[in-house]
């Protein structure tokens, strides 16, 4: 061990919001990595601008700092807590581009600052990609044909000489971003174009296609005496051509010779060593043409990937964790494995069961968008599962996508009901969900040979999932059935189905295929006769968690399910946890006393009840997926914790919802209650246009819809008729059809009741009006522009709704004002999107004390006995989302109610303006950079709102440009502006001056979306660029705080630890 004494602190960048490519797997990561080096002494420092992240929670590091992920406000950090060193490889490629922007400006060598895990010419030689090809060539690594080039004619020249297809890899990129198959030459000058944009170095790697070869990812660790180790091998059921984070994958890999694994093993080895990563973990990827056995390395990641938590979950190998102790000094041979407790970590681990990964997907919420699977990844979640056999674990990972399917043998109808050539393009074209067509082929008796043709997937899966059709349930012995793949829901015999469930037995993820004892309860179902671990007597309490990420239903649930489990583990309760994201903390083999990696349908969940007879059953914190448990975990006797299923009934069905308000004189939109389509019209025209269409039972405003007129309602019914199951509002009950509130401001508001007293933890402000799903507007906490009186009526309202339902535990409100009336739109009682947002801004650990009165604690109690709502902060606290914009280039950026942010920030300061400011740049507006300019194109019915906003802007010096229309209005009102053409005239227009970087703001009220208008290029241009746009009065007048407080926001930062 070669310890450098003169470290004695740490600064570890985390990955900022939740975007795809990069998930809540970084928060896994430096979670443990922060807890590692925090335990060996090291002052630990952290910088991450996502509050819903465990990573941030104060008791992490020594100094949290909640804000942007830039170098301007990481200098201003790095001087003010002097580092002696900094882990840039635990943060994803964000912290990785902005370690090496500190460098190349020299901030690391003014304030002496050592960079742990991986070089800087280390980081440079993996991430430059012609370098990375260089240097493989050197030492016999064999790469692709390419070329590397910095300019577009460059590009057509390499092109040309290279030959089509084509593949585009930028360097420094996140998630395939700017990646694409080109097969001609005006697709190569317009995907060459996104490639530089998507580069941060404008540097692109041309390189020959080898779309249908196999896929495989090694993850490596090594250490400073050069000691290395393969912790798990992952292979891709689909091709190269598709994104690894939006293809199935199994572990360890299945059709690999150990002749062909052990070279590529060592290719893997010596690709570390060759770059120069000394210590810590990295991915290292490679192809394979399944002709000839023939070997390409694509590329290596220097830093833990999204793959490395999938891999640590696999194995059971804390990867993150070990990558930091190494980058300190330590060695393999002087870490000891925690699950088993005896082993060192340079046994490489090994897997007796087979683990698959399917992503999970949300083309419903971007309905412009095509959903053919590519080179970017455009995935937003995935679930993991374990058995004994492949097909066994490719049926539980079914299950656990939570999109109804029960597994291999359920197949969509939209399959079943095609005719051959139609199931063909299934097949071949790469769709999220092409695994269905597949089965149906194998349904039909579809050769192996000819469905691997089409698809390009190795035949070896192709014959395991076919013994699955090719046995009958009465003639099968039932272990061999759920081995292949069978659940109880494939039987139609009641003995056979009984028998099947009798087969499931639990086994422990030890990560030496039983060669040595195991310490941890890590488990998994699976066909056997003999359990590993042995259920306790003590007290417990079973936690549901969230499941896959979806927008909607993200990182927020799975704070909320951590933070419950520690309030019952600091209680004395035993903690059981039940969930199916590789992503997560509340995954993590230490997190709960017990983690059963299993998905969350009612079959699974309740084998493990009846296993465990839990004291009661904890549903509130996963978000609406345990929720769609609750009535079958009282039928079968056991008890929910909290709120009962009447109170969950009473807020999710809309109509229950609207006769309680009613009663209990809260006043609610003019609404009426939609069974069918006829309701839905009958309804409409009784209201009166604008309508707000509402589902029950669902989250993150699916198939939630304003409708304008008419024809919104025909466009809405002709989707609705073509919707799946799992789009179909009717599916979850009745469609509340609400009176649309213009113009109104909404709240939210989160509290804790038990049934007696209450308390509200936070109330906020939301920016855009009400309309905007509150996970996609900006948050203000506290509010900022609501009277006093105003605010005494929100609470008295939410005081009285909790009561009335006889809540206990968590609920979130959603309020709207309109000309002083406030009226109520929904209630959840659950843990909401907000409350790790709220919990982090007030250091007030709700989602603990709402865990408590669960088991039936009072909070008079727990504000005596416990320091969890003991806190009070004087700052200001802005949310901001983030959007996917870019992985989605054909949708328009306009918000409505239905969710499409994947992510989101936190501003935090002592004005308004300034966590204003901080959240812009955050979420990637940097104000002050671009010229003070500003882009004003307003509807007719908007103009007049907006002048007295316009005229502090031109107070503030702001160069006005403004569209045609608009820059008339403004001179009749004595306000100069510059007039611009539309997108497609000469020169200047709307879409040259943000080109030029002449503004740094757009004013734009759009009529409605999805239509290929000036409007709709000019918020996708703006958003590309980095520009703010802002619909709505008060939106423009928050901008202007923001700017004004532009030279005052660097300075007003602070660690969380510190802050009152």
């Amino acid at each position: 061990m070669a310890i450098d004494k003169s470290i004695k602190s740490i600064l570890i960048i985390g990955a900022g919001p939740i975007v795809i490519g990069q998930a809540c797997e970084f928060d896994y990561s430096g979670s443990q990595a922060a807890k590692a080096l925090k335990s060996e002494g090291y002052k630990v420092i952290l910088v991450n601008s996502n509050p819903a992240t465990i990573m941030t929670d104060p008791s992490m590091a020594d100094a949290t700092y909640i804000e942007p992920l830039t170098t301007k406000f990481l200098e201003r950090i790095i001087e003010k807590e002097r580092p002696d060193a900094i882990l840039p490889t635990l943060g994803g490629q964000t912290a990785l581009n902005l370690a090496m922007a500190l460098y190349e400006d020299g901030v690391f060598e003014k304030f002496n600052v050592k960079i742990l895990g991986a070089s800087a010419s280390s980081i440079e030689i993996a991430e430059n990609r012609w370098k990375f090809k260089e240097a493989m060539e050197k030492v016999g690594i064999a790469t692709l044909k390419a070329h590397y080039v910095k300019t577009v004619d460059e590009g057509i020249v390499a092109g040309a000489q290279i030959g089509y297809p084509l593949m585009l890899r930028p360097s420094y990129i996140l998630g395939g971003g700017g990646t694409g198959l080109v097969y001609g030459d005006e697709e190569l000058v317009e995907k060459l174009e996104n490639a530089f944009k998507a580069s941060p170095t404008q540097e692109v790697l041309i390189e020959e296609s080898i779309y249908g070869w196999k896929e495989f990812e090694l993850e490596v660790m090594r250490d400073n005496d050069g000691n290395g180790v393969i912790i798990c091998g992952i292979e891709n059921i689909d091709p190269m051509g598709i994104h690894t984070g939006d293809s199935i994958t199994v572990a360890p890999i299945q059709t690999l010779s150990d002749k062909e694994y052990q070279l590529m093993r060592d290719e893997a080895l010596l690709c570390l060593e060759t770059i120069g990563i000394a210590t810590g973990g990295s991915n290292v990827q490679f192809a394979v043409n399944p002709q000839n056995g023939e070997r390409r390395v694509i590329e290596m990641n220097p830093r833990v990937s999204r793959s490395s938590a999938l891999a640590s979950k696999a194995t059971g190998f804390p990867i993150a964790k070990f990558a930091a102790l190494l980058a300190v000094g330590y060695n393999l041979t002087e870490l000891t494995n925690d699950i088993t407790g005896s082993t060192p970590a340079s046994f490489e681990p090994v897997q007796d069961y087979v683990v698959v990964k399917i992503p999970r997907f949300d083309f419903p919420k971007f309905p412009s968008t095509d959903d053919v699977l590519g080179t970017s990844m455009q995935s937003v979640g995935e679930v993991m599962s374990m058995a004994s056999t492949f097909t066994e674990s490719l049926t539980k990972a079914i299950r656990s996508l939570e999109i109804g399917k029960t597994g291999i043998r359920n197949i969509d109808n939209r399959f079943i009901n095609l005719d051959r050539l139609e199931l063909e393009k299934e097949i071949a074209v790469p769709r999220p969900r092409r695994i269905f067509a597949v089965l149906e082929a194998l349904r039909r008796n579809w050769s192996v040979s000819k469905i691997s043709n089409l698809s390009y997937i190795d035949e070896w899966f192709l014959f395991e999932i076919e013994k699955s059709f090719n046995v009958n349930q009465e003639t099968t012995p039932t272990t061999i059935l759920k081995m292949l793949g069978w659940t109880e829901d494939d039987i139609d015999i009641k003995d056979i189905k009984d028998e099947l469930s009798k087969n499931r037995v639990y086994k422990l993820v030890d990560t030496c295929s039983a060669e040595f004892s195991s310490i941890t309860p890590y488990l998994y179902s699976t066909t056997g006769t003999e359990d590993d671990d042995i259920s306790s007597n003590k007290e417990k309490v079973v936690v549901i968690g969230s499941g896959p990420n979806r927008i909607g239903q993200g990182i927020e649930f799975d704070y909320c399910c951590v933070h419950g489990v520690d309030a019952l583990k600091e209680n004395g309760y035993e903690a059981i946890m039940i969930n199916s994201n590789p992503e997560t903390v509340s995954t993590d083999y230490d997190t709960a006393d017990k983690l059963y990696f299993e998905p969350l349908n009612w079959q699974e969940v309740e084998a493990v009840l009846l296993r465990e007879n839990p004291k009661s059953v904890i549903i509130q914190l996963g978000g609406q997926t345990p929720l769609k448990l609750a009535e079958k975990i009282v039928e079968k006797g056991y008890t929910i914790a909290g709120s009962s299923i009447e109170v969950i009934d009473s807020t999710e069905d809309r109509e229950l919802f609207q006769k309680l308000c009613t009663k209990e004189n809260i006043k609610q939109p003019i609404s009426n209650i939609a069974a069918n389509v006829k309701e839905l019209s009958d309804s409409v025209t009784q209201i009166g246009y604008p309508v707000l269409l509402r589902p029950s039972y669902v989250l993150g405003g699916r198939a939630m819809r304003v409708v304008n007129n008419e024809t919104e309602l025909s466009n809405y019914l002709d989707v609705l008729s073509k919707s799946d199951e799992d789009g179909n509002p009717f599916n979850s009950g009745p469609l509340l059809v609400d009176e649309y509130l213009t113009n109104a401001i909404e709240i939210d508001v989160d509290l804790i009741s038990d049934g007696t007293d209450v308390v509200i933890a936070g109330i906020l402000e939301h920016l855009e009006p009400a309309g905007v799903h509150s996970g996609d507007s900006t948050a203000v906490l506290p509010p900022y522009s609501i009277e006093e009186n105003m605010l005494a009526e929100i609470r008295d309202k939410s005081i009285k709704l909790a009561l009335s339902l006889n809540v206990r535990g968590l609920l979130n409100i959603q309020f709207a004002i309109k000309e002083n009336e406030l009226y109520i739109l929904e209630a959840n009682p659950r843990a909401s999107r907000t409350m790790p947002f709220v919990a982090k801004v007030t250091k007030n650990q709700i989602i603990k004390a709402g865990t408590l009165i669960m088991l039936g604690h009072k909070i008079k109690d727990i504000l005596k006995d416990t320091d969890y709502l003991s806190s009070k902060t004087n700052k200001i606290a802005v949310k901001k989302a983030i959007f996917p914009w870019s992985r989605f280039p054909a949708e328009d950026t306009m918000l409505g109610p239905e969710m499409k942010a994947t992510g989101e920030v936190l501003g935090i300061g002592s004005k308004l303006g300034i966590a204003l400011n901080k959240a812009y740049a955050a979420a990637g507006v940097e104000i002050g950079v671009k010229k003070q300019g500003i882009f004003i194109t307003l509807s007719d019915e908007d103009k007049n709102k907006f002048l007295k906003t316009i005229r502090k802007y031109k107070d503030l010096e702001f160069k006005i440009y403004a569209t045609e229309g608009t820059s008339e209005f403004l001179s009749k009102n004595n306000i100069e502006s510059i007039k611009v053409g539309r997108a497609d005239d000469e020169a200047p227009t709307s879409l040259t001056i943000m080109e030029k970087d002449l503004i740094s703001v757009v004013i734009n009220t759009p009529t409605f979306a999805n239509e290929y208008t000036d409007g709709w290029k000019i918020r996708r241009l703006a958003h590309d660029s980095g520009v703010a746009v802002v619909s709505s009065v008060r939106e423009a007048e928050a901008f202007i705080e923001a700017y004004v407080e532009n030279n005052n926001a660097l300075e007003d930062i602070g660690a969380i630890q510190d802050v009152s």
